[in-house]
């Protein structure tokens, strides 16, 4: 599970001097909103490097300075008086190092293990600051969600330092009872209804033995909001007798209304629709020339979703990863899509900027930890855009909104604090793709792209719940990083299976997302009624130190499962070293219904059947006791 074999050691290099450009400048500008006395602000880029602490690779080190342009220091040179040093978050990987590891790995620095950099920001002031004021510096110069501010050299020296792998928890709801199941709940932010407690304490007494924390958190993703839609599916009761079909009913009426042209809808990853026939100009894989091909449909696939809760939190970073879900999503469906095109939105609370503050703009009201809303749409566009354009899909276009209000009496203030962030996208997939193909006992299960890693833990809940309702270090957690360049490496992949028309080797394939592995899987296997035992030293990880939970319930974005016939491994293998594509066989399907994720070769931290995590667990109830609907007089209940 990652790197364990030797030792590693850190050095440190930083640029040769600051700068101060149009980034610091209007940084600058802002800053003295609240500190008056900061007079001057400039950065530099520092680097931590990690080496093989077995070798002497003077040449790897040298390699990294001449790219950055930087010099060797001791670390406390990182940490001068009147200086802030931000540096990757603790505990987490940045894109940056992925690819800039790679690069000088490529380059000829072999025992080079990480290259990180960091912003050393030097500030000049009339007066010193307090401790209060340090703060309120610090929390402008860097991203809680991706980003840590260090001030000593031993966080410095332990940037790299791994704990032992965690056993996974026990969660004693035999002696504890249904109270132990309402705790986790509540201490890990899972958002579960009373009526899941009740089904996952019922279930434990079934089958006699304490559950872990991982099948609970696995539970709470699998069965959230985000990914089973169960407001949207709910049940409306109106105190009149007046009936009310769901509103996913209401959406699914249109297209049982009319089907025509309709191939997929509300079945897989993203819906399609059939194209027009059109002359095909792509790769001949026998060959390995571009050339044109017989007319064939072009059918079209399209998606459309919303990633509100990391962009309230961070939205550069939230808005990025919010794109490269949707981009993900078309790639998945059936046995493999082509992402063309993209569009993001967004609709937020009054902006108030600066000096051109509007009349109906009123004193700002929001969770200390949610982005205000100019700092979202400053910063979340250009996070959705530059992730399709990394990504080599162009952003062509969206909308943006504000809006705000109150009842009579401004005793409830109603707005997009907690913002929408849209992202959509249109692409092509070939009429033999449209549809995901039988599974067997037998099939692997493999899943391609990052490793796992400690971000994105319990984002599906997170995002089912009211923003500010959980713990605040909650929200930062379930965030995630995004790295649109590994996505690229395995839409190449599935690119060049889709290329191979009948003989494509993907049968079925499924995304990474909310909820990580843990639901990705369970998503992939269920529908042909299989099981699968996976080990957990099989699942790529950058981290020794994370938990079972953790590993199986991650966020890490740019990943997919999907499965193949053990006949075609060898193939499949030879593309993905050809594309550059990270990739790892992680089971064999079997006919048992079950998912199994072993610890140690006698133990499970995951022992459970497939339809519990997927089965009718009672309909949700949206009960109105008024004929008008006012927010005050809906709940929701569950049934």
């Amino acid at each position: 599970m990652g790197n364990t074999g030797t030792r590693s050691r850190l050095v440190f290099s930083r640029e040769r001097s600051p700068r101060s450009d149009f980034k610091s400048s209007r940084l600058l500008q802002h800053c003295r909103q609240f500190l008056p006395q900061l007079q001057s602000l400039q950065y530099r880029r520092c680097y931590i490097i990690s080496v093989a602490d077995d070798v002497e690779n003077r040449q790897g080190i040298e390699l990294v300075l001449q790219i950055t342009d930087s010099e060797l220091v001791e670390p406390n040179r990182l940490l001068d008086d009147d200086c802030l040093t931000v540096i990757p978050r603790l505990g987490t990987t940045s894109p940056w190092s992925t690819k800039a590891t790679e690069i000088i790995n490529r380059c000829g620095g072999n025992h080079i293990r990480r290259v990180e950099q960091g912003t050393i920001w030097s500030f000049e002031s009339e007066t010193a600051f307090d401790v209060s004021q340090q703060q309120a510096l610090a929390s402008e110069l860097h991203d809680r969600m991706t980003e840590s501010v260090v001030f000593s050299s031993d966080e410095l020296q332990n940037f790299e330092r791994r704990a032992q792998q965690q056993k996974s928890r026990v969660i004693d709801v035999m002696a504890d009872g249904i109270d132990a199941v309402r705790t986790i709940n509540a201490e890990m932010g899972l958002a579960l209804a009373e009526s899941e407690i009740a089904y996952l304490y019922d279930w434990a007494k079934s089958i006699g033995r304490n559950p872990t924390e991982t099948e609970i958190m696995m539970f709470s993703q699998v069965n959230s909001e985000h990914c089973r839609h169960k407001i949207f599916n709910a049940q409306w009761d109106f105190a009149d007798g007046t009936p009310l079909q769901s509103m996913f009913s209401m959406i699914r009426q249109t297209h049982e209304t009319h089907p025509y042209g309709t191939v997929v809808a509300y079945e897989d990853n993203a819906a399609v629709i059939e194209g027009e026939a059109v002359d095909r100009f792509a790769l001949n894989c026998e060959s390995s020339q571009y050339q044109y091909f017989p007319s064939e449909a072009a059918h079209v696939v399209f998606k459309a979703e919303t990633h509100n809760h990391p962009t309230a939190i961070s939205p550069h970073s939230g808005a990025a990863t919010g794109a490269g879900g949707e981009i993900r999503d078309e790639g998945a469906t059936g046995t493999g899509g082509k992402p063309k095109a993209g569009l993001c939105g967004f609709s937020v609370s009054h902006l108030r900027v600066p000096g051109y503050l509007q009349s109906w703009e009123d004193e700002e009201k929001r969770p200390g930890r949610i982005a205000s809303p100019l700092k979202i749409m400053l910063e979340g566009p250009v996070g959705a855009a530059s992730f399709n354009n990394e990504f080599g899909r162009p952003n062509i276009g969206g909308y943006f909104r504000t809006f705000e209000t109150s009842n009579t009496g401004n005793s409830h203030w109603f707005g997009y604090h907690k913002p929408i962030m849209f992202a959509g996208g249109i692409g092509h997939i070939r009429p033999q793709h449209a549809l995901k193909r039988n599974l067997n006992a037998g099939d692997l299960l493999i899943v391609i792209g990052g490793p796992s890693m400690l971000i994105g833990i319990g984002g599906g809940a997170a995002s089912s719940v009211d923003q500010g309702h959980t713990d605040e270090h909650l929200d930062f957690a379930s965030v995630q990083r995004s790295n649109p360049e590994m996505q690229r490496r395995c839409q190449e992949l599935i690119d060049r299976c889709r290329e191979l028309g009948e003989q494509n080797p993907i049968l079925s394939i499924h995304d990474v997302g909310a909820g990580g592995l843990s639901n990705a899987v369970p998503e992939i296997i269920h529908a042909a009624r299989l099981g699968v035992n996976i080990a957990l030293e099989d699942i790529p990880t950058d981290n020794q130190g994370m938990s079972p939970m953790e590993i199986w319930c991650n966020e890490a974005q740019e990943r997919y499962v999907l499965v193949i016939q053990r006949s075609r491994l060898e193939e499949f293998q030879t593309i993905c070293i050809r594309e550059n594509t990270p990739y790892k066989v992680i089971g064999q399907l079997n006919e048992r219904n079950r998912l199994k994720l072993l610890e140690n070769i006698d133990s499970a931290c995951v022992d459970i059947d497939v339809d519990v995590l997927l089965g009718k667990i009672g309909q949700a109830r949206l009960v109105d006791s008024a004929r008008e609907r006012r927010t005050s007089s809906s709940h929701c209940e569950f049934g």
